[in-house]
């Protein structure tokens, strides 16, 4: 089996590139990462010489190229997205570029070479956001994206199933809860306050902190995006959440229990605009066709982020420093 894998080289991608040569030894993936600030090769230095692996810099938008790789896949994965709701608050315009036209793109070129079988990950948030009581999302909820960000992800959501309807191409779109653990970019809220304190710095809490957000651990994640790929129904959406929903808040005061620090520590900061209140996902669906429930729980999935961030400063430190993009300019060069 070959594996087109796209964003490959970001949190998400470079832990199911990582799930996927240990679980199939015999499967080739091509792993197509632009490395943008958050793609990282570092993520996957401990398989960058397994011959089943092959990392190639580019954009997804880039259509030659998607069109040259799509030849030779079997699945075609698509991780590729500018994610952060923030980043597309101050500019929308990378979001656009790689969301909806790097997924249109995408799509082409799995329909103009044979119909490639077609998994998009996809997020939460394109169904806009939930109050107190609400039910969780599941896939029959509309639509109803409320940041720039959710709605590029929206739009790339309709594109894929447009494919499916239009031109009979094998899709399958997975929408997920907050994901976490090792290897995200310390700019979300795990890795921002796990390293922030491990600095000795405050952590910032938007608002009065009591935004609840549905957990993913990302390894639990992964094992959603096999099932789905390898058993998915074609044509159909699968909503893959944590069965752990948990306000900002409490994710704060257990990373700084974990770290051994005080409430002090917590600079309450003005919210962010349009910011959602509650997300939640029912995931009865895929585990009821595909056998898929998580297997972490929230203190094992929060000690296992810790400690993975503790035993991995040069990582991230490397990273927080804004020496990042030239260091990885040199890596790239002399590889």
């Amino acid at each position: 089996m070959k594996l087109l894998i796209t964003g490959g080289a970001g949190f998400i991608g470079s832990n199911f590139i990582r799930y996927i040569l240990n679980k199939y030894p015999d499967y080739k993936i091509v792993n197509l990462d632009l490395l943008t600030y958050a793609g990282n090769l570092e993520n996957l230095r401990d398989v960058e010489n397994n011959p089943n692996y092959k990392f190639i810099k580019g954009d997804i938008a880039d259509k030659n190229l998607a069109n040259d790789l799509a030849k030779d896949a079997d699945i075609i994965v698509n991780f590729a997205a500018e994610s952060h709701v923030d980043r597309s608050i101050l500019d929308s315009a990378a979001f656009i570029h790689t969301n909806i036209l790097g997924t249109h793109n995408l799509l082409e070129a799995a329909r103009n070479n044979g119909l490639k079988r077609f998994h998009h990950i996809s997020t939460d948030e394109v169904y806009g956001h939930l109050g107190p009581n609400d039910p969780a999302f599941n896939e029959k909820t509309p639509y109803a994206p409320r940041s720039p960000y959710s709605a590029s992800k929206a739009a790339a959501d309709h594109l894929v199933m447009a494919y499916f309807h239009t031109y009979n191409l094998p899709v399958t779109i997975s929408n997920c809860s907050n994901n976490y653990g090792p290897y995200q970019f310390p700019e979300k809220l795990h890795g921002l306050f796990i390293t922030n304190l491990l600095e000795g710095k405050k952590v910032p809490v938007y608002g009065d902190g009591r935004q609840v957000r549905d957990w993913l651990f990302v390894s639990d994640h992964c094992e959603a995006i096999d099932l789905i790929i390898h058993k998915g129904k074609i044509g159909e959406t699968y909503c893959v959440g944590g069965n752990c929903e948990k306000p900002n808040l409490e994710i704060t005061q257990k990373i700084l229990e974990l770290l051994g620090k005080g409430e002090e520590m917590i600079e309450y900061v003005k919210d962010r605009p349009g910011h959602d209140r509650r997300y939640a996902m029912n995931f009865a669906k895929i585990k009821s066709e595909l056998g898929w429930e998580p297997r972490t729980n929230f203190d094992e999935g929060m000690r296992k982020t810790v400690e993975w961030y503790k035993n991995n400063e040069d990582w991230w430190k490397t990273i927080k420093s804004g020496e990042y993009l030239k260091y990885y300019e040199k890596q790239y060069k002399e590889r």
